[in-house]
Formats: structure tokens, C-alpha cells, sequence
């Protein structure tokens, strides 16, 4: 009988092996495994940026930012995880996906409106974004408000919902 040859797993073949939805990056470096808290709601080697880095319609959203925790570093996650922060009077877009959301409050109080509700979210309080749901976060009172959103790596661009 002869013996099966086995091949060494080419790059292609350990892409597969990503996990289902995951972006497959061509990157040769190993991802962060630990991403430091530092003051400021800010965290150690991660940019942060606008909250959208294409321009929205005028008045559209205010005052917010946006940290990519996972998801652009080259990990191979099915999901991204972003903390987004809204100065008071801050708002996010009005607008729906295909995709779910998770959104976790972290800091200060935020009302988050889901279709025609509008519910008030406070530190660790988690609000379910269902698929095509219009939804809009915003900072409720004079402090800022800060939360996780969990998105899916692969995922639709939004839609306005107005």
C-alpha cells in the first residue's frame, strides 16, 4: 500500500479555515491579543476616528467618534467590535442594515431609538438592533456617552431610514 502524501497547508487552504463571515487579510503579522485601557476612554495602539470617514448629508449626525477595537488589525473574527462616543448633544445617523447590531453602554446615559421606540440606555444596559431595524443612538444629558457596538465583519453599507 502506499503512503498518502500530505502537503503543508498553503495560504489559501488557511484562509478557508477563517471563521465563517471573517475578513481574510493577506497580512504576514500577528494581531494585538491585548488592547490596553488607557485614560480618556481611549485605548492603547487604536486610532481614533470620525465617527463616519465618508461625509454624511448635512446635520445627519454630531459630535461623534469612533474606535475600531477588533476587526482592523487583521484578526480573524466574524464580528467587529467598536466603542463610539457622543459629546453631549451628540447624535448618530438615523439609518438600517441587513446586518444586526449589539450596542453596550459604557459611559454616561444615551437614548437609543429602534424604529418608533426610544428607550433610555445606561452603563451595561445592552439594546438588540434587529436586521433592517431604523435605528439612532444619541447622548442624553450633560455628560458624554460612550458604547460598544458589535457588528458583523461583513456587513452592508447603512441606508438613511428617513
Amino acid at each position: 500500500m502506499r503512503a498518502r502524501r500530505t502537503k503543508a497547508p498553503d495560504s489559501k487552504s488557511a484562509r478557508a479555515r477563517a471563521p465563517r463571515g471573517a475578513r481574510r487579510h493577506k497580512s504576514l503579522h500577528k494581531p494585538a491579543a491585548l488592547r490596553r485601557f488607557a485614560k480618556g476612554f481611549r485605548w492603547e495602539g487604536v486610532t481614533l476616528e470620525p465617527y463616519k470617514l465618508e461625509g454624511g448629508r448635512a446635520g445627519e449626525f454630531r459630535a461623534a467618534t469612533r474606535q475600531v477595537l477588533v476587526g482592523n488589525s487583521g484578526e480573524q473574527a466574524a464580528f467587529h467590535l467598536r466603542y463610539f462616543e457622543l459629546a453631549p448633544g451628540g447624535f448618530t445617523s438615523y439609518e438600517r442594515h441587513r446586518h444586526c447590531h449589539v450596542v453596550i453602554g459604557v459611559r454616561g446615559r444615551g437614548m437609543v431609538r429602534i424604529g418608533a421606540q426610544r428607550q433610555l440606555l445606561r452603563p451595561m444596559d445592552i439594546a438588540y438592533i434587529a436586521p433592517g431595524e431604523a435605528h439612532q443612538l444619541s447622548a442624553a444629558g450633560h455628560s458624554p456617552f460612550g458604547f460598544f457596538c458589535i457588528v458583523n465583519a461583513r456587513r452592508d453599507r447603512p441606508r438613511p431610514a428617513l
